[in-house]
């Protein structure tokens, strides 16, 4: 029962684990060029975060998550700008959110210890418009990039 529901959601599944882990790598990104560059420039560190989880979440997905298996030029001319496009978007979302939440509802504000790692409100705004990110990418990648649209699963060209 429990393979069966796995085969059921295993694309949902696939991409929760590796969106998890572009967050991940999008978070450690962010709090590092924030250490490099000084909290003054979060939104700089953001862009850069933002770049190298793209990159991540790209080969991942593609690979893993919605199985387009092929490394074709006209394939990856096709996938590459829509995944970018997409991702654009939504680091607009965040740009913005971020811009919202920490200068004009002041989210610097707060701030507290857990084992010795501080959260700032920069990192709480992160936090929850990450979820709203997630949910954007997935349906982007899910109906636009990596559409079957009648293709074999593996996108054999």
């Amino acid at each position: 029962m429990i393979k069966k529901l796995y085969k059921k959601y295993e694309e949902v599944i696939l991409y929760v684990v590796f969106g998890g882990l572009t967050t991940l790598v999008n978070f450690v990104s962010f709090w590092a060029f924030n250490k490099i560059l000084g909290e003054k420039f979060y939104l700089v560190s953001n862009v850069i975060a933002w770049f190298i989880s793209v990159v991540f979440a790209y080969v991942t997905n593609k690979l893993w998550v919605f199985e387009s298996k092929s490394w074709a030029f006209k394939v990856l001319l096709k996938e590459v700008p829509e995944f970018f496009a997409a991702r654009l978007f939504s680091l607009g979302v965040e740009e913005g959110g971020l811009w919202l939440f920490v200068d004009k509802f002041g989210f610097d504000r707060y701030s507290f210890t857990v084992f010795n790692f501080e959260v700032t409100g920069k990192l709480i705004a992160k936090v929850l418009l990450a979820v709203i990110v997630v949910i954007l990418n997935y349906f982007f990648s899910k109906f636009i990039i990596f559409a079957k649209k009648g293709k074999k699963k593996d996108n054999k060209e």
